[in-house]
């Protein structure tokens, strides 16, 4: 570029007749259409699945359904892997979430457990791609960030801090209470395309 056209340019800019800025509020780029729909959450476990339907209607969130799929030592783990998908299946079916908010693979020095956890993750996901319904991945950390505020919260207080930012009557089991905190987690932070 020519220094002439640089020094035209310039004085443009000075004058005011430069390109403006797309947002001259800095503000507006936090401000987003708030989360409308039913999301499940989904906190993968062999023997004990944390599942929650949440449903957002503006800035309200209300809980609809949570429980924790417990399946026995006694059971094979290739038939817990069937039960979970199961599960999953017919909560999509029932409910039918707009999405889906599970927990992304965590890292685990022990390799059998991680091999489990991935297991139990596929099994319950593989019912939500079936369906076309779409999924959203959240680190454990960025779920406690965005629910409580402390990205190294106890499961203890995931659960009450969830209790009182939706009105229930007590405390979830702590399955439950990740699954929620899951889905709560995407209607916050989740932004539209």
């Amino acid at each position: 570029m020519s220094n002439s056209r640089s020094r035209k340019l310039w004085a443009k800019h000075l004058a005011g007749q430069g390109k403006k800025p797309p947002l001259s509020d800095p503000k507006a780029l936090l401000r987003k259409t708030p989360y409308a729909g039913r999301i499940l959450g989904i906190d993968p476990s062999l023997r004990g699945t944390g599942l929650a339907i949440l449903e957002c209607q503006g800035s309200n969130q209300k809980l609809l359904h949570s429980e924790t799929l417990k399946l026995p030592p006694k059971i094979p783990s290739i038939e817990c892997l069937g039960q979970i998908h199961q599960c999953v299946a017919h909560l999509i079916d029932l409910w039918k979430p707009r999405h889906i908010s599970c927990e992304e693979t965590i890292y685990v020095q022990n390799f059998k457990t991680a091999q489990i956890m991935g297991a139990a993750r596929g099994a319950a996901l593989s019912a939500a791609a079936i369906r076309s319904t779409p999924v959203f991945e959240y680190a454990p950390l960025r779920v406690k960030q965005a629910v409580v505020g402390f990205g190294r919260a106890s499961k203890e207080q995931m659960s009450q801090t969830l209790a009182q930012m939706l009105g229930l009557r007590s405390a979830l089991p702590y399955d439950q209470a990740d699954a929620l905190g899951l889905a709560l987690c995407h209607a916050l932070t989740w932004m539209p395309d």
